[in-house]
């Protein structure tokens, strides 16, 4: 559905996109991560043929983004980080302007209008004025015209930034419910966002792509170490003594805890499955009480940390 190889866009002396190269599958939900300046927007905005690459090829939905801008722009609806609305109309009068720039026939229009009312929600301020709406609602009166023409994908380009935490709960609700019969490019920074919403991860930094996959796998190829909590009750020399006779264990230190009873370690390993085991069989043995033991892989979030800081 989306293909893009080898992208590359400079301004100046600055290469913001790096011989980008990847491929979107139909209806799957893609987030497109990165910090600040690392070149998610640049290559949103190349592929929604609003800017030409310096290098290299993209082509959504069949159609190539520098010979077929018109057919590209057909297939596709995009939301830019700042929705592109008239403050001056109401919602009613917006979609329908859309509608009929999108060139909707005019007697589908009404239809049209009418199903971005209920998918996105807009029910309740159709007659309002998009100036007075909430910056949820604009968001979703933003989602409304980049659907209206029932494109096959959707671009969205931080679709959450400056909502509260109800706000952004119903946006990543509708793009989950979206996702399951469109292609959605999901440009943020946030990394929540694509642990609840999206399929699969692309993360670039500095212009170039540094990782792809799921989150899971993504997870998986960074660590190079686990970590377990324990809490036990029962002598501390004890449990220190034994804890140190394990192989899999690099390293293990003591944690506060509520109760003095109770003694809590983060312990660091390489084999956080196998430890575990090796931990339970070992409470079992030494007849010591166990209230937790968990196993802690990183989250999407240290991985994001790891592949694009220099530390």
């Amino acid at each position: 559905m989306i293909e893009a190889h080898h992208l590359t866009k400079k301004f100046g002396d600055t290469v913001a996109v790096r011989d980008v190269s990847f491929q979107v599958k139909q209806s799957e939900v893609l987030g497109f991560l990165g910090p600040n300046g690392a070149g998610k927007t640049t290559t949103m905005r190349i592929l929604t043929c609003f800017l030409p690459a310096d290098a290299g090829t993209a082509k959504l939905a069949g159609f190539d983004v520098a010979d077929q801008s018109i057919e590209v722009r057909q297939h596709i609806g995009y939301l830019p980080e700042s929705a592109p609305l008239y403050m001056d109309m109401n919602v009613s009068e917006y979609l329908s302007f859309i509608a009929q720039m999108r060139g909707i026939p005019g007697s589908d229009r009404a239809k049209r209008i009418k199903d971005m009312v209920d998918i996105c929600g807009l029910g309740t301020v159709l007659k309002k004025g998009i100036a007075v709406l909430s910056k949820g609602y604009r968001q979703r009166v933003g989602l409304a015209q980049a659907m209206i023409h029932d494109p096959d994908i959707l671009i969205l380009d931080e679709p959450t930034s400056g909502l509260d935490p109800n706000q952004i709960m119903e946006i990543r609700s509708l793009i989950k419910q979206i996702g399951q019969e469109k292609t959605i490019i999901l440009c943020t920074h946030i990394l929540p966002e694509a642990s609840a919403t999206c399929q699969r991860v692309l993360i670039i930094n500095e212009g170039s792509i540094v990782a792809d996959g799921t989150p899971e796998e993504l997870t998986a190829k960074a660590k190079g170490e686990d970590r377990v909590y324990v809490t036990l009750e029962a002598d501390p020399s004890e449990i220190e003594a034994q804890l140190s006779l394990l192989s899999t264990i690099i390293s293990f230190r003591q944690l506060q805890t509520k109760t003095r009873a109770a003694l809590r370690y983060e312990i660091r390993t390489t084999e956080g499955e196998t430890l575990c085991r090796d931990l339970f069989r070992l409470t079992v043995k030494q007849n010591w009480l166990l209230s937790e033991l968990r196993h802690d892989t990183l989250s999407l979030e240290e991985v994001f940390m790891q592949l694009t800081t220099k530390e």
